[in-house]
């Protein structure tokens, strides 16, 4: 997993983090988001508030795409929460396999037709994160990224 990506301008202080690698399936995906939620319960953010349902939903959309559009047989995905208590602002990042496969560039997504049954996660995650966007550190992996204020 890249430990350097893209770097978390304005934030100064510690930072708590979070990383586990998971299965690129769908149970990956799931169990990032349960595990996300759980952590931010600890951080102080309860399950039932609007901070964690927010970045569970991020989390699970980043995920499905992970474990979607970035499998490689054989390769996990990443997930890593950083969370910058001094402005309450967590980052969300999901690194896949698939370097070849990256999203639209942040501002140039378009709606998802009405009678299909995907395409619009990165939509949500574009409206409900403050910033969002893509790095690679290395030629093996993509990092999808996002940021979202937990208050």
């Amino acid at each position: 997993m890249n430990v350097d990506i893209a770097p978390t301008a304005g934030h100064t202080g510690p930072a708590r983090q979070f990383s586990i690698r998971l299965s690129a399936t769908a149970r990956g995906a799931r169990l990032a988001r349960h595990l996300s939620a759980e952590q931010l319960a600890l951080w102080g953010w309860p399950y039932d508030s609007e901070g964690n349902r927010t970045a569970s939903l991020l989390v699970a959309e980043l995920a499905a795409n992970a474990a979607v559009h970035g499998r490689v047989a054989g390769r996990d995905f990443g997930l890593r929460l950083t969370l910058h208590p001094e402005d309450a602002t967590l980052r969300i990042e999901l690194t896949d396999a698939r370097l070849d496969h990256r999203p639209p560039v942040t501002g140039t997504l378009t709606p998802a037709a009405p009678d299909t049954e995907s395409g619009r996660g990165l939509r949500l995650v574009e409206a409900l994160s403050t910033h969002w966007g893509a790095t690679s550190g290395d030629p093996y992996s993509k990092t999808v990224w996002c940021e979202v204020a937990l208050c």
